[in-house]
């Protein structure tokens, strides 16, 4: 038996630690916190000191029980938890739940997984710090807090289902002002002047007007004046310049970056950058730190100078901007920079060429330029024609890596012609073009996290996790807007000869963005109306401030709590018995055949239109809103539109052929099956013919290709590729298969293949009870009776589960029968007392 027991959070940290230590150490794995709040109810003592209930979860019971009991054996337990708050939350629950003796339990931290810096771990052990403990808790306390009495206001005056959260709110509440400032903008129309000249060698370039102007008349007559001009060089400046590498990466500008260069989404990003981690390749990513430490300025130094020459060497610090940055850790950096590229899957490798790149940058030379800026005269008006252009004399860090920009309007200098002032230069054209002026842009992830950042708002841990959290609660979504054609005018002047033509652009296109949806609006209008100081972005950077005094030992954080409490629970209990119902609504106008009222709000089932009143006589008429309407900003004509469906088209093959809205967009049903209508399409425009057409297409998608054992065999396309479909078993059908000329032997293949794995799943099955064990993804296992399907944690051994145990397990996480409404009622009242 191993005389030292370490313990870390993740199995794939545990393997790479393992590595390092000799036969004396053995490396277990927590799998994240063994114990937190619990989930069905607040679990904090708010009448009290805000002490917390913990509790080890169900799943964790059996990882509980194998750690106290290797705990027992070993001489001595080694936390080794992520070196920040949460990593040191961790340490404390397992010392506290595994009641691990002071004496025979060390803390240790590293920031990267390498040999040698577990070895110096080792070697350097210290306590848990509490008040690292403390801003952990405080945080998780304050945000349970905020979310359990929330929730339920929205609940009632808003919608069944909703949440809310401290920076969640806020975060969705930035999302919907920039969504309101588009809406509001007016774009406004200028010409901008461009231009090509040619010098006396014939060398061609561009330049600009550095003004614009305001109408086509005064464009147009500008070119005019232009059309006898003369033209030379009335400037010529040329300067050196330095360009410097930027910071090794914090998490934030990881993650910008990622999304820049990568298209990668933020908590892809971080997911990927666990696992360069908990494999030794890179140090710890959750960082607000642009610090490297002296072995790795000096590995870096090594590296350059082997692999581009000492030239190209600057070692450098860099000194943070984030306020209350935690932890002294480093930036994050690769752990050897030998290793300039990993031989992983394609998304791994190209984070860590990144990461790579942007590190050895940093501690490269400075490009070194020569910009030059030219000024054009012409003998027939005042104004100058300016062009920049700059040429790199020495590469520099450039020969690795230059940083990305959100700013999609930057246009790169390219070279200019060796020229000289006075130099007679040819006009080859003149145009002026029509140019909008654009709203601001919305939001990606990386320009979200950038923005949370620079107000202070959250910490590198919680970026990832907030932003999936607001579009999984459908506050927000990326957008799919394609964007409207619009035209514009362009004047041209060439040889002395003035062209007007009218060209066609696309604007708004905004694929991918953050768009806040109906239900994030009219929350984030109630929250704000009611609860303006907790979606206030100064209250909200003050709390991050608190927490991170509470690291350093400056504030005692239940007074923190109590301070907060005290004017927050009142305002709750206010918002809850006094504020009115919250529902988006929109008076569009009054409906020209009834004379009632027409309005859009959200209901019961989602955004919708309605005719009428709950004060009249009879009952409103109602119609839904389709997937790509919003309540705000959808018009009476669309609104009106919505109540022509179902629109019954006619028959085909004995069957009612009618078009409608639903859930997922609009659609054809012919009767008992339902066609989409492609992308784009109106309902309303839909004929009898252009039905039949859909419906004929999906007959023969869904007309059997092969019969197995009798059964028809289907083929289609899905979210998730190519399959087919046989005894409503769905089998994915990989590029192995030329999937437009599958072979009755591919598709037996397939079908038997997939039935030998359904077989393989199974671990046990009590046909008599309805109840059986089956594999489940990540090595984990799921127990299954009719739709109630409970996952067990990785650790958990089925291979001799009884069925007693299998019962057990179902009972515990079988839906509980509703009670009545007046035993709530008492359970509340109970509460409130």
């Amino acid at each position: 038996m191993a005389k030292n027991l370490v313990i870390v959070e993740s199995p794939a940290k545990a393997k790479t630690i393992e590595k390092f230590l000799g036969k004396e150490f053995k490396v277990e794995s927590s799998f994240g916190h063994i114990s937190d709040l619990p989930s069905k109810e607040l679990g904090v003592d708010v009448e009290g000191d805000f002490s917390p209930k913990y509790e080890v979860s169900k799943d964790k019971k059996a990882v509980v029980k194998k750690l106290k009991d290797l705990a027992k054996k070993a001489e001595m337990v080694w936390l080794a938890s992520d070196e920040d708050r949460e990593g040191e939350a961790i340490a404390w629950h397992l010392a506290e739940t595994l009641k691990l003796d002071k004496e025979k339990t060390k803390r240790i931290v590293f920031h990267e997984i390498t040999k040698t810096a577990i070895q110096k771990a080792i070697e350097n052990p210290r306590g848990i710090d509490y008040d690292l403990v403390d801003a952990q808790q405080a945080r998780r306390i304050l945000d349970r807090i905020v979310g359990y009495e929330l929730s339920p206001v929205l609940w009632r005056k808003v919608k069944g289902g909703l949440s809310a959260g401290r920076v969640q709110s806020v975060s969705v509440r930035l999302i919907v002002e920039r969504e309101r400032d588009i809406q509001n903008f007016t774009p406004e129309a200028s010409y901008r002047i461009d231009a090509e000249f040619s010098n006396e060698n014939g060398q061609v370039f561009k330049a600009k007007l550095p003004k614009n102007f305001e109408t086509k008349e005064e464009a147009y007559a500008f070119l005019e004046s232009n059309a006898t001009a003369d033209f030379k060089v009335a400037e010529l400046d040329k300067k050196p310049a330095k360009k410097s590498p930027a910071a090794p990466f914090t998490t934030s500008t990881l993650q910008q970056e990622a999304s820049r260069k990568l298209y990668f989404s933020v908590s892809k990003t971080m997911t990927l950058a666990q696992r360069l981690y908990e494999s030794g390749l890179i140090t710890y990513m959750r960082t607000d730190s642009v610090n490297l430490s002296d072995e790795a300025r000096q590995g870096a130094q090594a590296e350059i100078e082997k692999a581009y020459g000492s030239k190209y060497s600057k070692p450098r610090n860099y000194v943070g901007k984030a306020k209350g940055a935690q932890e002294a850790h480093e930036a994050i950096r690769p752990t050897s920079f030998a290793t300039h590229s990993v031989d992983l899957d394609r998304d791994q490798a190209r984070l860590y060429d990144l990461i790579w790149k942007r590190a050895i940058a940093s501690q490269m030379s400075e490009a070194e330029l020569e910009r030059t800026n030219v000024k054009v005269s012409a003998s027939t008006h005042k104004e100058l024609f300016t062009a920049n252009g700059e040429v790199i004399t020495f590469d520099g860090f450039l020969k690795v890596y230059l940083e990305g920009t959100d700013d999609e309007d930057v246009e790169q200098e390219g070279m200019l012609p060796a020229m000289k002032v006075n130099e007679t230069l040819l006009n080859k054209y003149i145009t002026a073009t029509e140019r909008y002026s654009r709203p601001p842009a919305r939001f990606t992830e990386a320009s979200l996290v950038k923005k949370l950042e620079e107000l202070g708002i959250g910490r590198p841990s919680t970026y990832a996790p907030t932003i999936s959290t607001i579009q999984n609660r459908n506050y927000v979504e990326k957008g799919t807007v394609d964007g409207t054609e619009r035209d514009y005018t362009q004047l041209t002047l060439k040889e002395g000869a003035l062209a007007t033509k009218v060209l066609t652009e696309k604007v708004g296109s905004d694929k991918g963005k953050l768009v806040p949806t109906d239900i994030g609006m009219i929350v984030t209008d109630f929250l704000v109306n009611h609860f303006e100081y907790i979606l206030d972005y100064n209250f909200t950077a003050k709390v991050e401030e608190d927490f991170d005094e509470i690291a350093e030992g400056k504030v005692d954080w239940s007074k923190m709590m109590k301070d907060f409490y005290k004017d927050f629970h009142p305002q709750v209990q206010d918002v809850q018995e006094n504020a009115d119902r919250e529902s988006g609504e929109r008076i569009l106008g009054v409906d020209p055949k009834s004379g009632k009222q027409v309005s859009v709000r959200l209901g019961k089932f989602g955004p919708m239109v309605q005719i009428g009143t709950a004060d009249d006589e009879e009952k409103p008429q109602f119609a839904s809103l389709s997937p790509d309407q919003q309540l705000n900003t959808i018009t009476f004509e669309e609104a009106m539109d919505l109540f022509q469906l179902p629109k019954t088209l006619g028959t085909y093959e004995g069957e009612t052929v009618e078009v409608n809205n639903g859930r997922f967009g609009p659609y054809v049903k012919f009767g008992s099956a339902y066609v989409s209508l492609p992308k784009g399409q109106d309902p309303l425009s839909v004929e009898l013919d252009d039905a039949i057409v859909l419906i004929k297409e999906k007959q023969e998608a869904d007309a059997p290709i092969y019969y197995y054992k009798e059964l028809p065999v289907q083929k289609g396309k899905g979210r998730f590729g190519p399959f087919i479909k046989w005894n409503n078993m769905f089998i994915n059908v990989n590029k192995k298969y030329d999937w437009d000329n599958l072979s009755d032997e591919d598709i037996v293949e397939l079908i038997e293949t997939k039935i030998q794995k359904e077989i393989d799943k199974v671990v046990h099955n009590w046909e008599d009870e309805g109840i059986k064990v089956e594999k489940a993804r990540w090595g984990r296992h799921n127990v299954i009776k009719g739709k109630v399907k409970v996952e067990l944690a990785k650790t958990v051994d089925v291979s001799e589960m009884t069925l007693d145990e299998a019962k057990a397990i179902i009972e515990a996480n079988a839906p509980k029968k509703k009670t009545a409404k007046k035993t709530t009622k008492k359970k509340t009242t109970a509460k409130k007392k």
